[in-house]
């Protein structure tokens, strides 16, 4: 099935479907990795985003549910120069068009994904949408212009956890305790907290100073997330409120 990418000024990238169809808009990014593909889908960071792979070759050694970084996919899109369907990687459980169905993300390969990033990069970031549905440049371009702009968004909202828990709650030697205010965190950075001696409880980014000074913590770990964090004020006045009475970390 044929699909297009119609960025906010007008440039038009014309491919090939993957995943699912219809339709998803968002802020174009680029990632310059050669593996981890799952890893960046899974990423809250990228929420609200559609996700161009610089590297070539796309979806070769499948999918797995232990390379997850969050429990769903997180971008709205996703962009790749070659796609492939057949994989071989002996811890794959399904392929990559698969998992993109499962949750109903739309793909495009067969595009110059090259001449996109040197776009992105000399014009600056901006809206585009992913289309299986009409190649109509002006219809395509109305939905664009009323989709949201990531500045002044708040997207944390979207991928911060509900409540608050200890990750690894089995752990019992550790040497130090620290909350993560959930701002988008991925699994890893849980795990590499954990792996230095951390018992970490995760805590949502609406989270108060009074209720991070009851936890008696040792440190308070800020996690990177999507969006703009000028947008989040409520975030912004806890952290002022922590910084001198605890130590303060993050990414």
């Amino acid at each position: 099935m044929k699909a297009v990418l119609l960025l906010e000024d007008g440039t038009l990238f014309k491919g090939e479907n993957f995943g699912a169809t219809g339709e998803a808009a968002g802020e174009v990014v680029f990632n310059t990795s050669m593996t981890g593909y799952q890893e960046i889908l899974t990423d809250p960071s990228y929420y609200g985003q559609i996700v161009t792979m610089t590297y070539t070759q796309i979806g070769n050694y499948g999918v797995n549910e232990a390379d997850i970084e969050s429990g769903s996919v997180q971008v709205s899109g996703f962009a790749v120069r070659e796609f492939f369907d057949y994989y071989s990687n002996w811890r794959a459980q399904k392929s990559l068009k698969t998992y993109l169905k499962q949750y109903n993300i739309v793909g495009i390969s067969e595009i110059d994904t090259r001449m996109l990033t040197r776009h992105i990069r000399l014009s600056g970031a901006m809206k585009g949408i992913i289309s299986t549905e009409s190649d109509n440049t002006a219809a395509l371009m109305d939905k664009l212009q009323k989709h949201p702009d990531m500045a002044g968004s708040d997207l944390v909202k979207y991928v911060t956890c509900k409540s608050s828990y200890i990750y690894n709650k089995e752990k019992k030697d550790f040497g130090h305790t620290c909350v993560a205010l959930d701002y988008g965190i991925k699994l890893n950075i849980l795990r590499c907290l954990d792996a230095a001696g951390f018992r970490v409880t995760v805590a949502p980014a609406h989270t108060s100073a009074e209720e991070i000074t009851e936890l008696n913590t040792d440190g308070v770990f800020l996690s990177n997330g999507p969006g703009d964090p000028a947008a989040l004020g409520y975030a912004i006045k806890n952290i002022y409120r922590i910084i001198g009475k605890k130590p303060v970390f993050g990414i």
